[in-house]
C-alpha cells in the first residue's frame, strides 16, 4: 500500500529529473578531471545522448537502473505493486526505446557506452570504471556497459 495519495504521488514522480542527474553529474565531473571534453544532451542525436564525443564517434549514456530495468541489481529488478500494470507497461517503453536508440546510433556509426547508476554509486570501483571508459573511448569497440556483466563459466 503506498503511504501518499494518488496525487502527491505524482507530483513527487513529476520531480526525477531525467538531466544533469548526480550519477550523470559525477561522471561528466570525472572524465573532465581527466581531461577528456565532450558536449552533453546532444538532441540532433538518437535518444539525447548524456555525454557525446564526437572526436571518438562516441556517446555514453548514465541509466538509473530502476528506470531502464537493470538486470542486474537490486534497484532494476523492483516493481510497484499498486498499478503494476502501469509500470511493467512503461518499463517496456523504456527498454523498447533504449533499443531502438542503439540500433539508430550505430546505423550513423556512433559508439555506445552505458555506465548504470549502481557503477557510479560504487565509490570503491568508480575510478576503474573511469579509467574503463576512458579506454573504451580511445578503442574502436562500438558498445561497451559498466558494470561489465561477465558471463558465467559452466562447470562440466
Amino acid at each position: 500500500m503506498d503511504f501518499v495519495d494518488k496525487k502527491t504521488r505524482s507530483k513527487m514522480m513529476a520531480k526525477i529529473k531525467g538531466r544533469n542527474t548526480q550519477p550523470e553529474l559525477t561522471i561528466r565531473s570525472l572524465l573532465h578531471q581527466q581531461g577528456l571534453r565532450f558536449r552533453i544532451h546532444d538532441n540532433t542525436l538518437p535518444g539525447t545522448p548524456d555525454l557525446v564525443f564526437k572526436q571518438h564517434k562516441a556517446v555514453i549514456f548514465v541509466h538509473g537502473c530502476y528506470w531502464h530495468r537493470h538486470e542486474h541489481c537490486k534497484r532494476g529488478a523492483s516493481t510497484p505493486k499498486q498499478n503494476s500494470g502501469f509500470w511493467l507497461k512503461k518499463f517496456t517503453a523504456n527498454l523498447h526505446r533504449d533499443g531502438q536508440v542503439y540500433v539508430a546510433l550505430k546505423l550513423l556509426d556512433w559508439r555506445v557506452a552505458i555506465i548504470w547508476e549502481c557503477a557510479v554509486r560504487d565509490k570503491e570501483n568508480l575510478a576503474k570504471h573511469i579509467k574503463t571508459l576512458k579506454t573504451w573511448l580511445k578503442s574502436k569497440n562500438e558498445y561497451i556497459e559498466i558494470p561489465e556483466i561477465l558471463p558465467e563459466l559452466n562447470e562440466s
